[in-house]
């Protein structure tokens, strides 16, 4: 290994933890922002129904997020939930976003990571954000920012922004081009195998399989640079890389 000028790293279960997933408890929230609840519909018929829809678009199962490289934005589709269950809201799409997702899966910088991001500021190593991740931008980049308001990384980008989901290699060659570097530069850093590790292995970025936030990985890969902490990563670093 050489030592990268940049590392660009996953989102939710790599730099943040997020808690399980309670779509009703955000839906709840939503909802006291009701202006018009036409057939009265509770935080449980609703979540029932995004769920149909969800299965119907082939969203957010584990064994086949990979097979989905284009993103739905939410607003896309809470618009489309809401006004078919005769909900009108008082607020925007990204205010929807904000609320629903905060209390739906509030979460925290996974253990170490913010020492390992002042270790790469000292180490004079570039980082970015690339994630698969529905939410309105600003709402994405802004709940990141306020998760590490200590760090600056050059660029967040969430598949809502850019269209494309990892594993498609299009995503990683545009954060390439924002970072003008050639993929050799570039390490990636992420927990789901198909999206953050094939992914970015393909577009011929090095890849750490970060599995610090799981329970069990979905596939095994001993060929792959793998990591259980933060302190691993960084040590492995200080003993394996070369100056560059």
């Amino acid at each position: 290994m050489k030592k990268p000028r940049m590392i660009l790293f996953d989102y939710g279960q790599t730099l943040v933890t997020e808690d399980k997933f309670d779509g009703v408890r955000g839906t709840e929230a939503v909802l006291k922002y009701t202006v018009e609840n036409k057939y009265h519909r509770t935080a449980e018929e609703i979540q029932e129904e995004a769920q149909v829809i969800n299965k119907e678009l082939n969203r957010f199962d584990p064994q086949t997020t990979h097979l989905m490289q284009v993103e739905v934005p939410n607003f896309m589709f809470t618009n489309f939930l809401y006004e078919s269950q005769g909900i009108k809201l008082s607020i925007s799409g990204s205010q929807i976003d904000r609320v629903f997702w905060d209390a739906a899966a509030p979460g925290h910088p996974t253990d170490g990571i913010k020492e390992f991001l002042t270790f790469l500021e000292k180490e004079g190593v570039r980082t970015g954000v690339i994630s698969n991740i529905c939410f309105e931008p600003e709402v994405v980049k802004e709940r990141i920012r306020n998760m590490f308001p200590d760090h600056d990384f050059e660029f967040i980008m969430p598949s809502s922004e850019y269209m494309y989901r990892k594993p498609n290699k299009r995503i990683f060659s545009l954060a390439l081009e924002k970072a003008g570097l050639k993929a050799d530069e570039v390490w990636f850093v992420g927990d789901q195998y198909q999206c953050d590790i094939a992914g970015s292995k393909e577009a011929g970025i090095f890849p750490v399989w970060y599995l610090g936030a799981i329970d069990v990985p979905y596939t095994q890969d001993d060929s792959v640079f793998t990591v259980i902490s933060w302190k691993e990563l960084q040590d492995k670093m200080n003993v394996s890389i070369l100056p560059t």
